[in-house]
């Protein structure tokens, strides 16, 4: 079956679902309602859901759907501006400096001209996102509760304005505004001024028969009724007060390593030897093995036969 790759930006809710399922993403009519808009009215979109759920890879499909380049800024605890928007070159800066000296036909004012412009300018994500080499890239800033108030505050002028100031140089403005993706795993609050600038969309665990669906797309060598069971197992998973439950990647992980093990349906066994896949801490383990997991496992066979 031909797939669907727009080149453009979808003119519809139903072209939104379209192109995220070209990229092999399964989503609600209500994600693709929020991403729509955003595309639509150029505005970035703010994703906040737990670790696992699937919003980084909307970034990456909406550019992969889309043509268009992909800035992923990663964040986390002590990203500052030097990393995340520009720096100067200093090496090349002193070189410069240095060569002036040898030479001697600088005054000190012509000199500090010179060596602050954009010639000694490395670009980081921020500013390479602002200042394209074609068509506005997607503007991934992924886990920005990792960073802290500081960073969130420098933000608000790239999201209002499309813009960013350089002391040295004066301000860079965006000709045309990137497609940008913001997510959050809600380890800490981020801050209004941020979310009021951005169309707000929670990403929840999917319900049963999109977690299928996704399986079906990303883990084909698992057998139908492998997938029933391995989705009614980790839905019920969800229920148990867990201190991190399993999300859609380790659900994917999870049948594709059944999969591997040449497994076409759950026993005990398999599933205490595997809990590593679906589960990131001991203590979790620990409870779910044994007795639990049998249980589950029961449990799981009967909703998938029903």
């Amino acid at each position: 079956m031909k797939r669907f790759m727009p080149t453009s930006i979808p003119k519809s809710i139903d072209e939104t679902q379209a192109l995220l399922a070209s990229g092999e993403y399964v989503a609600d009519r209500s994600l693709a309602t929020s991403l729509f808009l955003a595309l639509a009215m150029k505005r970035p979109l703010f994703l906040e859901g737990e670790a696992g759920v699937g919003k980084t890879e909307i970034g990456k499909v909406v550019s992969q759907a889309l043509g268009r380049e992909l800035i992923r800024l990663q964040c986390y605890e002590g990203l500052d501006i030097a990393q995340a928007a520009y720096e100067w070159n200093y090496p090349r800066q002193m070189i410069e400096i240095r060569m002036a000296e040898a030479e001697g036909v600088k005054s000190r004012e012509g000199l500090e001209q010179d060596i602050f412009n954009e010639r000694f300018l490395i670009r980081r994500p921020l500013l390479r996102a602002l200042q394209p080499l074609g068509e506005p890239p997607v503007l991934l800033i992924d886990e920005l509760d990792r960073t802290d108030e500081p960073f969130e505050a420098y933000l608000l002028e790239v999201l209002s304005d499309w813009q960013i100031t350089i002391p040295e140089i004066g301000t860079v403005r965006a000709q045309e505004p990137p497609l940008v993706v913001i997510t959050s795993n809600r380890t800490r609050e981020i801050h209004d001024a941020v979310k009021r600038r951005c169309f707000y969309h929670w990403v929840d665990y999917p319900d049963t028969k999109r977690e299928l669906e996704i399986l079906r797309r990303k883990a084909p060598q698992a057998a139908e009724a492998l997938s029933r069971e391995v989705v009614a197992f980790v839905q019920q998973l969800r229920k148990v007060d867990l201190f991190k439950l399993p999300g859609v990647a380790e659900t994917i992980d999870w049948a594709n390593c059944l999969a591997a093990l040449d497994r076409v349906a759950l026993d005990p066994e398999t599933v205490n030897n595997t809990l590593g896949v679906l589960l990131k801490y001991r203590d979790d383990i620990e409870r779910i093995a044994g007795d639990e997991a049998e249980r589950l496992v029961g449990e799981s066979k009967a909703a998938a036969a029903a």
